[in-house]
């Protein structure tokens, strides 16, 4: 009798927990989850939101479908496909919201159908706010003028015919293979034969991707000069009969269907990793089908025959209301000529760091900790930087991560540069950057025939932290500097995504990275740090540390807040810490650019937890950790999301940032998205996600525009104090005829003219 009461005592109290709210912290409690995928489907949203905005220039929102469609290519490509295997295996994983891996494939399919109608709105309405600026897609070659038809007449017969093949379906011509996003062309047509006059058979024209897929047109006579372009599938449609003489066309239907791109590799039985790679990256293009798109208005006929070829649920079939691949309107974006009320003004990003000397780089950051900006400080200073050490006589030993570089990188020459002057060069290079591993393979390739050490990447591990070191040789011994970041070494992402990065000096943070490269390229036993931290040795386990101090100190009564700003929040363990934490009144801000599985708001769990993303012109990728740690503010950056793939299964770094105004910048950086009310959206306990609008009598704020500003001013005010130092070195230092002074400063010593340089 008693065991029975005993067992019914904490029935009762679990019972009041959740009529009070007090979820069980739980892997299990699936309450406490948003779905991984249906969460990026949600930032996706919020990108193609940008397309609709009314206050973003119609180039702009043009732009912004072409990322919109390029994201979601990529989802199936990856995410759809490894849940349609997961089907396939039969193997009964659970979602984190509790969902199966087929019930969230549904999901996703019904989400997709509701977005590309939005998306076409949305393209429809960019086109016809285009055409009043004289800038027009012909959705038809039917609507052209004589003069424009015999344009593309010509354009076909010398550019485009011999490129097509034309690939008949019947016996004798099996099912061809069809490439992943490829835009295809389905045609059905007539025959005459012996036995029938008017045989039906089917063929398939791939698209050429070697051409443009816009072509522009010529002016139109008597006209102001328009930009009229016409796809490169109507061209084909155009003058199909020439592909398919002795034939009547019948129908033709535009096409596209999406492979499983995901590259598998069993790490630990390959014996060469580069060429495992290269044999996958081959077979990327033949995966299994994973979705099927097609032109409003194909023949059922012809879309089931589709189907049935490519093993096609009908859910994986999706209907589209206009042309295809619309990744392809970035062709667009770059064509039509510069028209500042289509696209966002220019900016020019600050010197980070102002010498006008290449050789004073070293000794400017050995005074103080460089902190960077990106895009607002200039990407060129570590170019520049890189560049220089690479022909500097002092510098030792150049080493470097490299996950995605770029096509034409100056930062890859100039390794190859210091190679060749007989420098030590290490290069980490991550062969598995998904969808950049054939350009990682040839600048491995390439750097390797130049002397340059190269790794590629560890067994079951990608390298995704960003690391640059320089060793040199100095009058008083040999020193170490190096650049940490939370982006890529990449020139061009550099000007489009939102990054921050460190340059130091510091004995202790050099020794760290040290000891780093030596276990990632030898045999070295795993580093103990001082001061950076770096996974998958001990980043989870310091990130867990910092958290829980600030649950003791919110219990104890000090000071306890955490600001976290990342791109992704998945692992469910660190999820679980962010709601212990909120229980014991910890107020937590989370600005989560993407896929976010955490639940605001939800009683007795995280009601002390905001959940805010920012999409905007430029992509925000820099990971900010912020802890209030009794009053005196601990921050770190970090190349790292809070996803179990980083800090698991990838070596990512942690790094602190030190110098205290550094830190207030930081701080002022956080500051400034939390007060964005213009591109800030709220995410709800629902799943929803609340554009962030002005209060009444409150100013609008856009945080990248007030950085884009403010990164304006100081290169026009660096701009006069260059002019007058200039005028001032030219002038006179004594009057010619009397000998004189002529008021201007007397000379600078030395130490005064490096610190006017530094300063410049």
């Amino acid at each position: 009798m008693a065991r029975s009461q005993t067992a019914k005592k904490p029935r009762a109290k679990k019972a009041r927990a959740r009529s009070q709210g007090q979820h069980s912290l739980s892997r299990t409690n699936h309450e406490l989850f948003f779905n991984r995928e249906l969460s990026w489907l949600q930032f996706n949203a919020r990108v193609l939101e940008e397309a609709a905005r009314k206050d973003n220039p119609l180039l702009e929102r043009l732009k912004f479908i072409a990322i919109f469609e390029s994201n979601m290519v990529e989802f199936f490509m990856v995410r759809v496909a490894g849940l349609k295997q997961l089907v396939a295996s039969q193997i009964k994983e659970i979602q984190m919201d509790g969902r199966t891996p087929l019930e969230t494939l549904h999901e996703i399919a019904r989400i997709t159908h509701v977005q590309e109608e939005q998306m076409y709105r949305n393209l429809r309405e960019v086109l016809h706010g285009l055409e009043s600026h004289n800038i027009t897609i012909l959705e038809s070659f039917k609507n052209l003028e004589p003069r424009e038809k015999k344009f593309v007449m010509e354009y076909f017969q010398k550019d485009v015919f011999r490129v097509l093949t034309p690939m008949a379906i019947d016996p004798g011509h099996p099912f061809p293979h069809i490439t992943n996003d490829g835009l295809y062309l389905a045609i059905v047509l007539r025959r005459k034969t012996v036995r029938s006059r008017n045989q039906e058979a089917y063929a398939i024209v791939e698209v050429p991707g070697v051409l443009p897929r816009f072509l522009k047109l010529p002016p139109r006579k008597g006209r102001k000069e328009p930009h009229r372009f016409l796809p490169l599938e109507e061209v084909i449609k155009m003058h199909i009969d020439d592909l398919f003489s002795g034939t009547s066309i019948k129908a033709i239907h535009g096409f596209n269907i999406i492979r499983n791109s995901d590259i598998a590799i069993d790490e630990v039985v390959s014996d060469n990793l580069l060429s495992t790679i290269e044999n996958e990256l081959k077979n990327r293009r033949w995966g299994e089908a994973v979705s099927l798109t097609y032109r409003k208005g194909m023949p059922e006929g012809i879309r089931d025959f589709l189907r049935a070829e490519l093993d096609l649920e009908e859910y994986e079939c999706y209907e589209r209301k206009g042309m295809l691949n619309l990744q392809d309107l970035m062709e667009l974006y770059g064509a039509v000529p510069e028209n500042e009320a289509l696209r966002d003004k220019d900016f020019i990003p600050r010197n980070a760091l102002p010498i006008e000397k290449p050789e004073k780089i070293f000794s400017a950051i050995r005074k103080k900790e460089r902190l960077f900006h990106h895009p607002y400080d200039s990407f060129q200073t570590v170019v520049e930087t890189l560049q220089f050490a690479a022909h500097d006589p002092k510098v030792l030993a150049i080493k470097q991560t490299l996950y995605r570089t770029g096509r034409d990188s100056p930062i890859v020459k100039s390794l190859i540069e210091a190679a060749e002057g007989g420098k030590q060069v290490t290069a980490l290079v991550e062969l598995k950057a998904r969808f950049d591993e054939e350009r990682n393979i040839t600048w491995a390739r390439e750097m390797e025939k130049h002397g340059i050490h190269v790794v590629y990447g560890l067994v079951g591990l990608k390298i995704h932290g960003k690391m640059l070191q320089f060793v040199r040789r100095e009058n008083d011994g040999v020193k170490a500097y190096c650049h940490l970041a939370t982006g890529n070494y990449n020139p061009v992402t550099a000007r489009l995504y939102t990054d921050l990065a460190v340059f130091t000096a510091d004995p202790q943070i050099n020794n760290d990275v040290t000891n780093l490269f030596h276990s990632l390229t030898g045999y070295a036993a795993l580093p103990r740090f001082k001061k950076i931290a770096a996974a998958p040795l001990n980043l989870r386990e310091t990130l867990t540390r910092l958290v829980n101090r600030e649950i003791k100190n919110a219990k104890a009564g000090k000071t306890a807040r955490i600001r976290l700003k990342m791109n992704s929040l998945v692992d469910p363990d660190m999820i679980l810490l962010l709601y212990k934490a909120s229980r014991a009144g910890v107020p937590i801000e989370l600005n989560v650019r993407g896929i976010c599985c955490l639940r605001p708001g939800v009683p007795g769990v995280s009601e002390n937890i905001t959940v805010d993303s920012i999409v905007g012109r430029f992509l925000e990728h820099s990971r900010v950790y912020y802890f209030e740690n009794g009053g005196q503010p601990r921050v770190y950056l970090s190349s790292a999301d809070w996803m179990p793939r980083n800090l698991n299964r990838r070596v990512e770094i942690l790094f602190p940032v030190e110098d205290a105004d550094n830190i207030q910048r930081i701080i002022g950086i956080l500051d400034a998205i939390q007060r964005d009310n213009h591109n800030r959206r709220r995410l709800h306990s629902d799943g929803t996600y609340e554009r962030i609008k002005p209060r009444q009598n409150e100013t609008r704020f856009s945080s990248q525009r007030f950085y884009r500003e403010e990164a304006i001013q100081e290169s026009k005010e660096s701009e006069k104090v260059r002019q007058t130092a200039r005028k001032t070195v030219f002038q006179p230092l004594a009057n010619p005829e009397t000998g004189s002074g002529s008021g201007v400063p007397a000379r600078p010593d030395e130490e005064d003219r490096d610190e006017v340089e530094v300063g410049a």
